[in-house]
């Protein structure tokens, strides 16, 4: 009987290896937070095959229990000893930890090896010194947001030069950033396809001059763009998604550029509030991005019947249409709008002053199939990282 019980394994027999692929079938959320309550060493296990840390504090987990919590001021020595238990890391955001400061960052050096996403949202205090140790420290970074950061074209270049396979940047509201930092960025990261710049107002556009083809997503709303800086935005070939609104002080044909070929790629456009844009532009961009499925126009006050017009002759892929608050949309442009666009869809149409009763009831019964909703849709597009 003594030697039997001699020769029986348990689970305690079984390699940090094989409990490690036990940990990872686990599907259940709460068996695999209960698997490190057996003991040190499953407790270690669950750690190293930890992939994301986040905090309550970050915007990803808003709920009317966190935002009615003190937040916690993650420091220096709380971001060591998570990383230190943490080591296998994939994604870590530290976003809205608002007084983080550089220092803290260097625990990356050891400890970033493995992480490919990483969000400093709104990190008020992190600069272009802590950028350094996070070039040096995560070489496999394809996702970084540094949203409302006090960074400079420097931080920029530091990244660009160590992180080669940066496939996604947010830099919005980082208002000390210009076109040197971005041409550094677009010309080293060749396989960079999303990037966000709005309210950069110190970028004009031109840092993107010979930007690579992979670069299919660029929000660039209430930036400082030109027609020259609008030219090197589409200048890659590749792009799907473009938000530039807020332009107001771009006039008449100042946005052709998007139609001169370049952009037959674009599914999506987005120029609310680019009030004075004219007829030409839109003609041109009708006829040159032949597969725009979704196109905002909400507030463009300079396009008239001829504009409306090429839209409806021309946009035979425009599944989604924004035309809120355009004054100068008038029965005519409605009825070429209905008697074209035949794969849309849905019509947002909002105090439209010029339009009358008459008009939109011809325009709903003679296209059944369209929904028009009365709101004005301020984000269109998809999530800048899928």
């Amino acid at each position: 009987m003594e030697d039997s019980m001699d020769g029986l394994t348990s689970i305690m027999d079984l390699s940090d290896d094989c409990l490690s692929i036990i940990f990872k079938w686990l599907d259940c959320s709460l068996d695999r937070e209960s698997f490190g309550l057996t003991c040190h060493r499953w407790l270690n296990i669950q750690n190293l095959n930890r992939r994301s840390l986040q905090f309550e504090c970050s915007f990803s987990i808003l709920s009317p229990q966190t935002l009615a919590q003190t937040s916690l001021e993650i420091n220096s020595d709380h971001l060591y000893r998570l990383l230190f238990r943490f080591q296998n890391l994939e994604y870590l955001s530290l976003s809205g930890c608002t007084k983080l400061l550089d220092s803290a960052l260097t625990h990356l050096l050891v400890y970033g090896s493995s992480l490919q996403t990483l969000c400093l949202d709104c990190c008020f205090q992190i600069t272009d010194n802590g950028l350094s140790p996070v070039a040096i420290g995560c070489p496999s970074l394809v996702v970084v947001s540094l949203y409302r950061c006090n960074i400079t074209d420097v931080g920029l270049e530091i990244l660009a030069n160590a992180c080669l396979a940066l496939k996604h940047v947010n830099l919005s509201w980082c208002l000390h950033i210009s076109d040197l930092g971005l041409g550094t960025l677009s010309q080293r990261c060749r396989q960079l396809q999303a990037i966000k710049i709005s309210y950069c107002s110190k970028v004009s556009g031109v840092g993107f001059r010979g930007c690579s083809q992979t670069l299919v997503y660029i929000d660039a709303e209430c930036c400082n763009l030109g027609p020259e800086g609008i030219r090197e935005i589409v200048s890659g070939g590749g792009i799907e998604f473009l938000n530039i609104s807020g332009l107001n002080w771009l006039h008449g044909n100042e946005v052709a550029a998007i139609g001169n070929g370049f952009a037959a790629r674009l599914t999506i456009l987005n120029l609310r509030m680019c009030r004075s844009i004219g007829d030409e532009s839109i003609i041109a961009i009708s006829k040159g991005c032949p597969l725009l499925q979704e196109w905002n126009l909400a507030l463009c006050h300079g396009i008239r019947f001829p504009g409306w017009e090429s839209i409806g002759s021309n946009c035979h892929n425009l599944e989604k249409l924004h035309v809120s608050r355009c004054r100068n949309l008038c029965d005519r442009g409605l009825q070429a709008l209905r008697d074209g666009c035949r794969r849309l869809s849905v019509l947002y149409m909002l105090r439209n002053i010029n339009l009358s009763d008459t008009a939109v009831e011809l325009f709903k019964l003679y296209r059944s199939d369209v929904r028009i909703k009365g709101e004005e849709e301020m984000f269109i597009g998809p999530d800048w990282t899928a």
